[in-house]
C-alpha cells in the first residue's frame, strides 16, 4: 500500500507535466490562464467544460492546442439549426456493390470534442450529445463506446440569442464547469496583436493519453478530509436552503444545487488540489472551483433579477457565510 509521503511525491510529479503543458500552451495563447485551468480540471476529473464568452477570446485555439500539447485526438462540430445527430453521432452507410451497411463515426469520436455555440442545435442533437456526455457511449446499429479520456468542451455566445435554443437542465447539470471568459487586458490584446504577423510554431507534446488516464486515477486518490466534504455538503446546501445562512438571499434562489453538484465540487477540489502538486484538498481548493461548479446549477428568482444581483455574486456571498472548516 502506498504511503501518504509516496503519493504526494508522485502527485508532484505528475503535475509537473501538466505545469510544463501549461507552458507550452503559452506559447499561442496569450492569458486565459483561467480557461486552461479549467480544462485541465475537467480532464482530470473526468467531466465536461461548458465556456461562456463572446466570439474572440481563443476558446477554439484553447482547446485545439491542449489536445496537440496531450497528444490527443480532437474534433471540431459547429452547431447549426439544421445539425442532425447523424452529423454527430455518425451514421450507417449502404453499400449497393456488397448489399452491407457499414458504421461511419461521426466527429463525436475523440478525445476532445469542441461543440461550437451549442445552443443553436435542436433538441434532437442536445439529446444525442446528452448520452455521449454521460454515458460515454454513442448508440448507432449497437452501442459503441468513445474514447478515453473524453471531455466535451461547448460554448455560448452570452450576446446573441436569436435562433438558439435554451439548454435542457439535465444536459447543463452534465456539465462540470461553467467557466466565463472575459475580454484580455490592455497588455495581453497588445501582444495578441504583436503574434498575429508571426509564423505558428508547432506545439511540443508533454504526455499521452496514457499519462492523463494515470493522471485521472492519482486525482480519484487526492485525500478530501471529512469535515472538506462536510464543507462541501453545506456549500450546495446553502444554495437550497440559503436563507439559514443570509435571510436576504432567502428568496433570491428559485432552485439550487442537487447532489451532482456535491459529487462536481469534490472531483474538481481534487483536481485543484493535484494541480497543486498536493496529496489532499484544502478549503482553498473548494472555493476557488466553487464558482464554477454551481453558477450553471443555481437559478435565480424574481427578486434576485429586480434586486441586480448575479447568479456569482449570489454564490460568493454563500462562500462568505458558509462556515471553513
Amino acid at each position: 500500500m502506498q504511503t501518504s509521503a509516496g503519493l504526494e511525491a508522485e502527485i508532484a510529479g505528475v503535475a509537473r507535466v501538466f505545469e510544463a503543458a501549461r507552458a507550452e500552451l503559452g506559447r499561442v495563447l496569450v492569458g486565459q490562464r483561467a480557461m486552461v485551468d479549467r480544462l485541465l480540471i475537467g480532464l482530470l476529473a473526468d467531466g465536461h467544460v461548458l465556456v461562456e464568452g463572446v466570439p474572440g477570446l481563443a476558446k477554439t485555439t484553447a482547446i485545439r492546442s491542449l489536445a496537440a500539447t496531450l497528444d490527443l485526438s480532437f474534433s471540431r462540430v459547429q452547431f447549426t439549426p439544421d445539425l442532425l445527430p447523424a452529423d454527430l453521432l455518425g451514421t450507417q452507410v449502404y453499400n449497393p456493390r456488397e448489399g452491407t451497411f457499414s458504421t461511419r463515426p461521426g466527429p463525436i469520436f475523440a478525445n476532445l470534442v469542441l461543440a461550437d455555440e451549442i445552443n443553436r442545435a435542436p433538441a434532437k442533437v442536445q439529446s444525442a450529445l446528452l448520452e455521449a456526455m454521460q454515458e460515454r457511449q454513442v448508440t448507432l446499429d449497437k452501442t459503441y463506446p468513445l474514447p478515453r479520456p473524453f471531455l466535451v468542451m461547448a460554448t455560448q455566445n452570452p450576446i446573441e440569442q436569436e435562433g438558439t435554443y435554451a439548454l435542457p437542465e439535465a444536459q447543463v447539470d452534465r456539465f462540470l464547469l461553467k467557466v466565463v471568459v472575459h475580454y484580455p487586458s490592455r497588455d495581453e490584446e497588445l501582444e495578441v496583436v504583436a503574434r498575429a504577423s508571426q509564423p505558428e510554431h508547432p506545439l511540443g507534446v508533454v504526455a499521452s493519453a496514457a499519462d492523463l488516464q494515470k493522471a485521472q486515477q492519482l486525482t480519484r486518490s487526492v485525500h478530501a478530509s471529512a469535515p472538506l466534504r462536510a464543507y462541501i455538503v453545506d456549500l450546495v446546501r446553502a444554495t437550497r436552503e440559503p436563507g439559514r445562512y443570509d435571510k436576504k438571499l432567502a428568496a433570491a434562489i428559485e432552485h439550487g444545487a442537487s447532489p451532482r453538484a456535491s459529487i462536481a465540487l469534490d472531483a474538481a477540489a481534487r483536481a485543484v488540489a493535484f494541480l497543486s502538486g498536493r496529496a489532499y484538498v484544502l478549503p482553498e481548493d473548494v472555493r476557488v472551483v466553487a464558482p464554477d461548479v454551481l453558477r450553471h446549477r443555481v437559478a435565480l428568482g424574481y427578486d434576485a433579477e429586480a434586486d441586480g444581483l448575479s447568479t456569482d455574486a449570489v454564490i460568493n456571498r454563500l462562500l462568505d457565510v458558509v462556515p471553513v472548516p
